[in-house]
């Protein structure tokens, strides 16, 4: 295999004024930096890079200052998952935080993709329940949600790690959970009717309770029967309540798996992570681990994601089963994550994460290796490569959504050493539908320059310098009835400069003709010896243009050399 690039120096920050320091010789002398908080990039952006880079490694940035009285806390962004639910339950065990499973992901990383885990159907993802933030921008500077501005503290809560700056904190809000949480794990194999139990699973689980999340495991096994493998579908919950108020409600909604008292565990919320974890639960020291591996994955893996917005048919069951029992899928699994409840009711513009109402399940598909068999990696990846593109008929398409979290490169990515919109656009519209365009937004604000990149950052790149001027504030409108005029301003709503100069259809244009048509006057911004004079306002009409050194202009008496068509800036015409 090929050798890993390494970086040039590993900077373990103990102090603000080292991160600043680190920004600025890195920018003085052209590297790239990495941030590092927990390490479980599934592409390895947070560490590796094609380019000469510096690896910002947040270990020593992890206190947890939990605060039960006022139910928040300050969890700084080199913390793992881990630290963070024990310092909560130090203090409480009836708060805690909508986080994952997996105790050893960063914070950092986990948060700025906005974090999804066993209470995101009661209480939403995790980068829904952060009320304020501490960054470090490319220039150096140390803001907070009031001094960042609201455009970029959505941005952080999703909009994925490393695009924007580094956040070194996070103001959470911590949530309530019952004294007494139940944990469940039953499988059944094919032999046992998984692919009938699966197939309704799909319409029973997204509109179950919200105190109830529900997953399903899929992965192969040798038959009891003849030896032969087979697939074993697990189908696992937790329960906000006691076991004697779960067992009734999925007799009553799911009554086909047959659960009963004996596959149940009733035990405290911290102590059902390691549960779902499978951790040794002999102390909630593990929690604390930075080092643990998981028994969940191998030490190497390929991942990939999608979101199923229609139940599945049986008959598309039958061909993923065909395609785990290949010799290559022998260690594939797939985990089948239940949408609904509390994502149903959020805007999939609230943050940067859009896949929120509409999905029933999320699909992560996973295969791993040993070190040993690296040499024969790509036969993994081929395999799951293959199961991925037999899944394009049953996940969402257009765009066929995928998770920042779960960072996969066969989607798109940049150039080395570069990015642009049109290359971004292909993996950024996967990853965030519609908020994309807010984010190339956000980004060309904070960091103009693109410093803070990587092979699925994003920015507005173009082959010239170039200024963006938003007429937001620029939305005045100004009545006079008596004359049957007014004039309005190009940044009104629905942006009208860009509609007017478009020509501007709507209800009444059979019986007055266009807006264009009734525009009597306007002011435009003159660009006069390297300086814009901004002059916003459009009375609603434009006079005939006439062209003065080759650049066209109305003919209102207003004397230039040059002139912008309108003053929202859609362009020179030449």
């Amino acid at each position: 295999m090929p050798t890993t690039p390494k970086p040039l120096v590993i900077v373990t920050p103990l102090h603000t004024s080292h991160i600043q320091a680190t920004i600025h010789c890195s920018r003085k002398h052209g590297l790239q930096i990495r941030i590092r908080s927990g390490g479980h990039d599934f592409e390895g952006l947070s560490y590796v890079s094609k380019v000469p880079f510096v690896i910002v490694d947040l270990v020593n940035f992890r206190t947890v200052d939990v605060d039960v009285e006022n139910k928040v806390a300050w969890v700084q962004s080199g913390a793992i998952l881990g630290e963070l639910y024990y310092k909560i339950a130090e203090k409480s065990r009836t708060l805690t935080f909508p986080a994952g499973t997996c105790h050893t992901v960063g914070i950092g990383g986990y948060f700025s993709g906005g974090g999804w885990g066993p209470l995101f159907r009661k209480y939403g993802l995790a980068a829904d329940n952060i009320i304020d933030a501490q960054f470090i921008d490319v220039n150096g500077r140390i803001l907070d949600r009031k001094s960042m501005g609201e455009d970029l503290f959505w941005a952080i809560r999703g909009g994925g790690g490393g695009s924007f700056g580094i956040v070194l904190a996070w103001k959470i809000k911590l949530v309530p959970v019952p004294e007494t949480v139940t944990f469940f794990s039953v499988s059944r194999t094919l032999e046992q009717n998984a692919t009938k139990l699966l197939h309704r699973w799909q319409y029973v689980a997204p509109n179950l309770p919200d105190d109830i999340y529900s997953i399903v495991a899929i992965s192969t096994m040798n038959s009891s029967q003849d030896g032969n493998r087979t697939v074993l579908a697990t189908f696992i919950s937790l329960f906000l309540g006691r076991v004697d108020e779960l067992i009734p409600l999925m007799q009553e909604r799911f009554p086909e798996l047959e659960l009963v008292k004996e596959h149940c565990i009733e035990t405290s919320w911290v102590e059902s992570i390691l549960l779902l974890g499978q951790l040794p639960n002999d102390t909630l020291d593990i929690l604390l681990d930075r080092s643990f591996r998981s028994p969940l994955i191998s030490p190497f893996f390929e991942s990939k994601s999608d979101y199923v917005k229609k139940p599945m048919p049986e008959i598309a069951f039958q061909g993923i089963w065909s395609q785990l029992l290949e010799e290559e899928g022998r260690t594939g699994t797939l985990n089948f994550v239940s949408y609904g409840g509390k994502m149903d009711e959020i805007s999939e513009t609230a943050t940067p994460f859009p896949h929120r109402i509409g999905n029933l399940y999320k699909i992560i598909y996973i295969v791993g290796w040993q070190e040993e068999d690296n040499m024969e990696s790509q036969i993994y990846i081929s395999w799951i490569r293959k199961l991925y593109s037999y899944m394009s008929a049953f996940v969402s398409k257009s765009p066929r959504e995928a998770y920042v979290n779960y960072r996969d490169l066969d989607i798109g990515m940049n150039d080395d050493g570069n990015t642009s919109y049109v290359q971004a656009s292909v993996f950024g519209r996967k990853y965030f539908k519609k908020n994309f365009d807010r984010l190339v937004y956000v980004k060309t604000k904070i960091d103009a320059e693109n410093f803070f990149k990587h092979e699925q950052s994003f920015s507005y790149v173009t082959e010239v310098p170039f200024v963006v001027v938003d007429l937001v504030h620029f939305r005045s409108v100004d009545i006079d009835v008596k004359n049957k005029t007014a004039w309005v301003q190009s940044g009104a709503t629905p942006g009208i400069g860009g509609y007017f100069i478009g020509g501007g259809y709507g209800l009444l244009f059979r019986k007055y003709g266009l807006a264009v048509d009734n525009i009597i006057d306007a002011h435009l911004s003159m660009l006069m010896e390297e300086f814009l004079t901004e002059i916003p306002w459009e009375k609603i009409c434009f006079g005939p243009f006439e062209e003065v050194d080759g650049v066209v202009l109305e003919s209102s008496g207003m004397e230039s050399k040059a002139g912008f068509c309108s003053s929202n800036c859609d362009g020179i015409h030449n």
